[in-house]
Formats: structure tokens, sequence, C-alpha cells
């Protein structure tokens, strides 16, 4: 849905990767270790990455270690603080979430902060995106008024690392629907960033700018104010904050119904080709 929204309502170029069972050629989220077609990244200027735990073969970790040194820019989503479980004795162990090497792996290192736990209440407290204070006038949140997820807050480490600057933080609400209050307490008291800029710096000293979210799950992107919030995200890291409009058309190409999250919960039977360009 994101990349023919990229692509038909903006002009960009877009290839969606997915993890396939290698035998049927399906789609399979819970197959962990092969994301066919990640070379494409060498031509790539934009790299969204949404993983969970993924140890992917060396042939496939290179080309994303590649972009990396690069200096590109890169959108992380939700499980991406997350998005690999590599063993210690291979080669990109450091790019693991609890990497000791490379403190916090990839999510820490790049994106700006790993896994640490739940802050709202998992499937209980859902998460309403407001806009951090003096942030207002950031190009990323032009137009995002209505930002709501049914996904629950992420804990982070405050202050994030390095240059991190928080866009949007997570209020937690008492309940499932956007209409619900905010949870009185602690949990709001800071409310946690679910949203940030940061840059990291490539092998050949280039400076890539980083958007990191920790909403985004399939249902959380019903939601019209986060869907602009990466559309004008990937302007954004490419340097071309100076497009954005004030109010970056993000329609949904054809109808969209995302399964709800969970574990198993995707449809089955599907391949790469049954979400092609119409």
């Amino acid at each position: 849905m994101l990349g023919k929204i990229l692509a038909k309502r903006h002009g960009f170029r877009c290839t969606v990767l997915f993890a396939i069972d290698p035998e049927t050629g399906e789609i399979d989220p819970l197959n962990v270790t092969n994301i066919a077609g990640l070379e494409l990244l060498d031509s790539a200027d934009l790299m969204i990455i949404f993983t969970r735990f993924r140890n992917l073969p060396d042939e496939q970790m290179a080309c994303i270690d590649r972009y990396v040194k690069s200096g590109k820019p890169i959108i992380g989503l939700r499980t991406a603080t997350h998005a690999f479980n590599i063993p210690a004795d291979r080669a990109f162990a450091r790019y693991s979430f609890n990497s000791k090497e490379w403190d916090g792996g990839f999510g820490r290192q790049i994106l700006g902060e790993t896994w640490i736990s739940h802050h709202g209440a998992h499937n209980k407290e859902s998460t309403r995106g407001v806009i951090a204070p003096g942030m207002e006038n950031h190009p990323i949140v032009r137009g995002c008024e209505d930002i709501w997820g049914p996904t629950d807050v992420y804990t982070v480490r405050l202050p994030l690392p390095g240059d991190s600057q928080p866009l949007v933080l997570g209020q937690v609400l008492t309940g499932m629907s956007p209409h619900d209050p905010p949870l009185s307490g602690p949990k709001n008291d800071p409310m946690m960033p679910v949203a940030w800029t940061k840059t990291y710096q490539g092998e050949n000293g280039k400076v890539g700018r980083v958007f990191t979210t920790t909403m985004g799950a399939a249902v959380d992107l019903k939601s019209e104010g986060l869907r602009r919030l990466l559309v004008n995200a990937a302007y954004w890291c490419m340097g071309m904050e100076d497009k954005i409009p004030p109010r970056a058309d993000v329609e949904t190409v054809g109808p969209y119904e995302p399964s709800y999250f969970g574990f198993g919960a995707f449809r089955k039977g599907l391949r790469p080709k049954d979400y092609a360009m119409e």
C-alpha cells in the first residue's frame, strides 16, 4: 500500500520485497531467513525497512550492509528497531538487536533504538500521535493533524542517541478506539517519542538522513495522518522537503483491507505478483 502511494500518487519508482518461502514462492512473514531481491538496494535512493528478528544469509545481509555503508537515507517502521537477530558467530552479527559489539545493533546505531519493551499495554492501550512541542512546523509533520493506531507505544530510552530529534510523541490511550481518553499516570508523563529523525555516517563519510517510527503495523496505516507522515518522511529523507505539499495525497491506491496484527494472522497463499501495480 505504501509503495503504491509513493509510486502512483508521487511518481517514485518503488520496489517492494517480501519474506518468501523458497519452496513455494509464497509470501511468508514467519520465514526469517529469506528476502529475495535485496541486491536491488545497490541502485536504491531510499531504503524503507519493516522487518522483525530476521536471520538472513550472509549474501543477503551483505546487500543491506553495502547500503548502510553508503550513507544513503533510511526509514524504519515499528519492529525495524529489532530488525535482525543474527547468531554471534555469523559475519553480520553486529546488526543483531542485542549486539554488544555494535551496541544495540542496526536498531540502536542507525535507527536510534533497539527493542526495549512495550510501554503501552499490547492490544489493550492504543496510541494517539501528538506533535512534539516546537516541531509543529517541521516538514515531516505537515498536514498530519490526526495520527492514531491500535498498536501500543514502545519503550525507548531518553534521550535518544546522537542528533535524534523527536517529532511525534505517543499518547497512551485507555483502550483500542481513537476516541478513548488518555491514560492517567506515569505512562504519559513523559510521553515516549514514537517518531523521530536522526542522521548516521556511512563508511565513506557521507551523512544519511534517518526517519524512525515505532508505529506502522498494517492496521496503523489506515490512519491518514500516519500515511502522510511516512510519505512526507520519504521526501525529507531524500532531501526533497521543499517538495512536500501542505497536504500530501495519501489516498490508498485501490482497496486497503489489512489483516490485524498477530503471529500467523497474515493471509496465506499470496505471492508478490498479487500486489503488482495495476
